[in-house]
């Protein structure tokens, strides 16, 4: 205040304001934050509020001194936001021309104005504060400032004006919001970008204005505009910052990831599409946690062209959240399997697949967001980098690389261009929120030593520098709004454990600024149903409270040493990652040691020597902290593999074997599943040993986790050709193709039924494929539409059933409804036990072509028999369907297999006899636990624990080969559509049976429905299975 204001920031070093860079209208680094509007006071207004909730009397009566004079000196500037007093001596509210980024603007402008008015109303608490309203004279009531102010929501008002002119930006067809707006004129540059128009003066130094965005700016605004809008019964502000959100969802990834930058008007995802936690992402998982905190117990706001309810409601904020941290730990964590200690990373936003290893400052925010939403464990093996980070270099830098390359010989380093440290909280902010849910003095002692470095390193003259090198120390002379408005807030609830805002048991959340927000009690009272008590909880509170984050119990303190975290296995990963053993063990910490002065603290060798060697870390834990038998649990070491494969194509016909060995043009092809290879010459497979994803757990299993240095994501496919196997040696141990003795895969054409282009017909009924529609009478039964079916057909067309109340009606099918052959493939799992038999050979070739690769219409066996029943006792098949038909699909359920099976009579072998049984594992006959492996796409084996009979309890001499398939009802209607009849049983038990020529009579040999069987097989190296690696 005393050597800055009323301009934005402070340059600490030379005590002088810092305001925009007019010159250089491109300096974003300056001109998107700082628009001309005091912007550091208004980001400290909460912090000085906080601070007037200090122990002592004396600190906090000037710190809510300096809050209301602080509320003073802004209105004075910019007017109190009424009609009457709408100017102030600088400007008529922010009517500045300033552009400025919505982002920036919104979290320490907007939400900084609305955090400041709920302390001053007494919404938020400060401690000896009971706000009361009272009659000015003149019929307004205000709060009055004794000597200072009247308040009567002029920071609201400032608030409101301040949003009103970032409404601009939300202009775009997408939702998303452009990343700039100018303060006075909106967005002309934007509305002239088409044209290169870029400045008001009409000159152009670009072909247009940039129109990126990224997901953090555009998603994290819903806070303050909730807050807002809920404050001033203006519902715009909501809404847009709804919409917003939801249109940076929408447009995730197949794999549940978003990136970073996304393009405003267009809403596509900018180059290069990069996914993880930390810039240009972090807060949009924060404000998706947070919005449900916040928006819990609150009414929806009307529904406007701009929203829909799901918008509205906290519960879909939160499974967003859990969505995407379910998407980060599974495609952007880097595990302990991997590395010595597990951090996040930067990953392909499409595949998962590993792009870039660097961590930067910002994402030091995640273990408090993790802490927040009740996963402690996670964040506390987080948090611990972090830590070792900083006690290493007594600060973060901006962007940390803990995989070496050939300039660092393979050691962890700081990214030259990145080794600055801006004063950010996002370290000390999740230190907080763990100290606040463990109690564990180990973050205590992580604050200090936060504080001590902070203190020794950054203190001026006249304010707090940041560190342009953490290495050397070298300061920058700037001090962003940020270091006040958040990080020395955080610090300072850390050590004030009694401070009103640690006691609360309200939905008050901190704000990506660190400002506190919370709706109060008043406006949440609407949430209420009208049908219930008022005693009663909301009903959706009812509903959700099993979904809800619950954070667990902090664990015990343990004997002797206290700190659980100190005691963690793991620690020494971390220290290991950062290499802590580095550090000299007397070391003076990149400062010297000072006498204290008006210009300096005072630096003493108890401030930077560590009571430790520095591989325990915090630098300042105690002997009294640390185990006296601690032991670190082993680092894994993962066992990798490499496939290098030899040039497989043939010699030049000139016989030179000269010139670079590469990979064939066309060896490689980008598929959806993942990576077709064409060619395996030349090629080579890095591969990482893991648990089994699926079925036996813990039973190793190779993954091909990049090809020739590309790396692929966790569920991305490896696809090789039969022609590229071929050419290895198939007695090769390094690389051997085995016969899956599980699976197979059955390839099926069938018939399906066009929609009606004419409309209005039941999409159901397109399901039924015979020549007739049926319509069932209420309450109708499957068997009485076969019936019927039966009866039209022996009948042809007969009228006596119709309008009968017995019957239901027949109608003809629209003929004009025309039949398409397609080809599926449908996974199927073969059974075992002592009655599993062996495909038949005219279904298991060894030497024939992949099935596959037929023409569409030419698969081998086209007799398929569908009994739309489940084959039980006393039920039985008639002979001549199984002397006829090659296939007989039927439904599982009712009774066992080997039941089923004996439900089939002996009949002698022959080309056109039965072959194969398939079982539909519909979703009636699965247990709870089937229906879960089912959804995750994955099948029980049957087991046929006694030798096959006939229905005379004769053992068959010919066992009959069985698979079973996902009995949902696509498969259904697929194998339905390939069947050349369906049957099935009445109520008298009898087969009635329907033959569905209709659908097959004229396409001859070229339409022509069939099924066949793939083998399927894996890939082994050295006796391990390669998961990933599928044969086509």
């Amino acid at each position: 205040m005393a050597h800055a204001f009323p301009e934005d920031e402070l340059k600490p070093v030379s005590c002088e304001p810092q305001t925009r860079n007019r010159e250089n209208p491109a300096d974003i680094g300056l001109n998107d934050v700082l628009g001309n509007y005091s912007v550091t006071l208004i980001d400290s207004l909460s912090t000085l509020a906080i601070l007037a909730s200090d122990p002592e009397e004396q600190h906090a009566r000037h710190a809510l001194r300096d809050f209301q004079a602080g509320v003073k000196a802004l209105v004075e500037l910019y007017g109190d936001g009424s009609d009457e007093k709408r100017c102030g001596s600088r400007a008529c509210g922010f009517d500045l021309d300033s552009k400025v980024q919505v982002f920036e603007t919104n979290i320490r402008g907007v939400g900084g104005l609305l955090s400041a008015h709920l302390f001053a109303i007494g919404d938020l608490p400060i401690r000896g504060y009971t706000p009361v309203w009272e009659d000015d004279g003149r019929g307004k009531s205000v709060l009055i400032w004794d000597g200072v102010l009247n308040y009567d929501g002029q920071l609201l008002r400032l608030a409101h004006d301040l949003a009103s002119r970032l409404l601009p930006a939300f202009s775009t067809a997408t939702g998303l919001p452009y990343p700039r707006v100018n303060l006075r004129h909106g967005i002309p540059f934007y509305q002239d970008a088409e044209s290169g128009v870029c400045r008001l003066d009409g000159t152009s130094s670009d072909p247009r204005e940039i129109t990126e965005t990224c997901s953090a700016g555009a998603g994290s605004l819903v806070l303050e505009f909730t807050t807002l809008s809920r404050l001033t019964n203006d519902t715009r502000f909501e809404d847009l910052a709804k919409r917003a959100f939801w249109a940076v969802w929408e447009r995730r990834s197949g794999v549940g990831l978003i990136g970073g930058g996304l393009d405003a008007e267009s809403g596509q995802w900018t180059m290069p599409p990069l996914a993880g936690i930390g810039a240009g992402i972090d807060s949009f998982f924060e404000y998706a946690l947070k919005a449900s905190i916040l928006l819990s117990g609150l009414s929806p706001p009307p529904t406007t062209t701009l929203t829909t309810p799901g918008m509205h409601d906290p519960q879909s904020y939160l499974q967003v959240w859990q969505a995407s941290h379910s998407a980060i730990r599974h495609h952007i964590y880097r595990s302990s399997n991997t590395e010595k200690h597990p951090y996040y990373a930067q990953s392909d936003l499409l595949t998962g697949a590993p792009r870039y290893t660097w961590i930067d400052n910002l994402s030091a925010y995640y273990p408090g967001l993790l802490t927040l939403a009740g996963n402690v464990a996670e964040a506390i093996e987080s948090h611990l980098l972090f830590s070792a980070l900083w006690t290493r270099y007594s600060a973060l830098p901006e962007r940390w690389q803990p995989v070496g390359n050939m300039h660092t010989a393979g050691q962890p380093y700081i990214d030259p261009n990145f080794k600055h440290w801006a004063g950010r909280p996002e370290f000390v902010e999740s230190n907080w929120y763990l100290f606040r849910a463990t109690g564990d003095p180990w973050f205590l002692h992580v604050g200090e030593m936060f504080l001590r470095d902070v203190k020794r390193r950054c203190w001026t003259r006249c304010g707090w520098a940041a560190l342009g090198d953490v290495v050397s120390g070298e300061q920058r002379d700037r001090m962003e709004s940020f270091f006040l408005g958040e990080t020395a807030k955080y610090l300072y609830l850390l050590f004030d454990e009694e401070h009103p805002l640690n006691k609360g048991d309200r939905p008050i959340v901190f704000s990506t600024e660190g400002h506190p927000l919370v709706i109060p009690d008043r406006l949440r009272t609407s949430s209420r149903s009208r049908s219930q008590s008022e005693t009663g909880p909301p009903q959706e509170s009812r509903d959700n409270a099993e979904d809800a984050p619950t954070c667990p119990a902090a664990p015990s303190p343990l004997p002797l040493t206290i700190s659980n975290v100190a005691n963690s296995p793991d620690l020494f990963h971390a220290a290991a990652l950062a290499q802590l053993h580095l550090v000299p063990i007397n070391p003076t910490r990149s400062s010297p040691l000072l006498e204290a002065s008006g210009s300096s603290p005072g630096i003493s060798l108890a401030t930077v020597q560590s009571p430790s060697n520095y591989t325990f870390y915090p630098w300042t834990l105690p002997q009294s902290l640390i185990p006296p038998t601690g032991i670190s649990s082993p680092i894994q070491v993962p066992i990798t593999s490499t496939l290098t494969f030899p040039n497989l194509n043939p010699p030049a016909a000139d016989g030179d074997k000269g010139g670079p060995q590469i990979i064939p043009l066309g060896a490689l092809q980008k598929v959806v599943e993942g990576v077709l290879i064409n060619s395996l010459s030349n090629i080579r497979l890095s591969m990482v040993q893991q648990s089994k994803s699926l079925g036996m757990a813990g039973v190793p299993e190779f993954r091909i986790q990049s090809i020739a240095n590309w790396a692929l994501g966790r569920d991305e496919k490896v696809l090789v050709s039969r022609e590229a196997v071929a050419a290895v040696s198939p007695a090769d141990p390094h690389f051997t193709r085995v016969k899956d003795l599980e699976m197979v895969d059955l390839v099926v054409d069938a018939f399906g039924i066009a929609e009606d282009p004419a409309g209005g017909q039941d999409d159901e009924k397109g399901k039924v494929l015979a020549e007739w529609d049926i319509e069932l009478p209420e309450n109708a039964t499957m068997e009485s539409s076969w019936s019927e079916l039966q009866a039209m057909v022996l009948s042809l067309l007969s009228s006596t059933l119709a309008g009968t109340a017995d019957h239901p009606t027949l109608t003809p099918a629209d003929v004009k409804r025309p039949a398409t052959l397609t080809r599926h493939i449908i996974p199927a799992i073969l059974p075992t036990g002592a009655g599993a038999a062996q495909l038949p050979a005219a279904l298991d070739p060894t030497t024939a072509e992949d099935p596959a690769q037929l023409p569409l219409g030419h698969l081998p066996i086209s007799t398929i028999f569908f009994l739309d029943s489940t084959l039980c006792p006393p039920h039985r098949l008639p002979a001549s369907i199984v002397r006829t038909h090659n296939i007989l699909v039927l439904k599982r359920g009712g009774c066992s297999f080997a039941e089923k099976l004996a439900s089939i009579p002996s009949f002698p072998p022959g080309p056109d006899a039965l072959q194969l049984v398939i079982v539909l594992s519909v979703p009636e006959s699965r247990s709870p636990g089937e229906n879960h492996m089912s959804a995750g796409g994955e099948l029980i084996r049957p087991l046929l624990d006694e030798v096959q009979r006939t229905p005379h309890g004769v053992e068959r001499r010919e066992p009959l080969a069985m698979v079973m398939v996902d009995g949902g009802e696509a498969t259904v209607g697929v194998l339905r559509g390939a069947a050349r009849s369906v049957g099935v049983f009445d109520e008298a038990g009898k087969l009635v049976e329907v033959k569905q020529g209709g659908l097959t009579e004229g396409g001859g040999e070229d339409g022509r429905v069939g099924l066949a069987v793939k083998r399927r097989y894996w890939f082994e190296s050295m006796g391990v299975p390669i998961g990933n690696l599928i044969m086509l």
